[in-house]
């Protein structure tokens, strides 16, 4: 019996004082693996971008469950983006698109009023 690829998803907060456009984000990501883990490690990722944000600076990328681990390390390796100090984290992660979208709208909300 054959499976599925199972998916996770990920918020990754970019945290910088200058704003990205989108394909940068994911150039930028795409470059971190292939210099951490090379083409290979790359092709086994399955990473694609899901949702960027560059007002509220996050973004929700998927990737392959058994992958996690290699794009974790790869988004805390970016340090730079044309050479702008940038520092990527990931604040959540999920098994499914909808879960992850709450949880990251109640950290957002929180993330508010504690600011107010």
């Amino acid at each position: 019996m054959v499976k599925g690829v199972r998916y996770r998803y990920l918020a990754i907060k970019v945290e910088s004082k200058e704003r990205f456009p989108k394909d940068l984000f994911m150039r930028t990501l795409i470059n971190a693996v292939s210099r951490l883990y090379g083409l290979y490690g790359l092709s086994k990722t399955t990473l694609s971008l899901i949702e960027y944000n560059e007002d509220k600076r996050y973004a929700i990328i998927r990737c392959d469950h058994a992958s996690v681990d290699l794009i974790r390390s790869s988004v805390a390796s970016v340090t730079k983006i044309n050479e702008i100090p940038v520092y990527f984290r990931t604040v959540l992660i999920s098994g499914t698109l909808k879960a992850l979208r709450r949880k990251l709208s109640e950290a957002l909300e929180k993330n508010q009023k504690s600011l107010s």
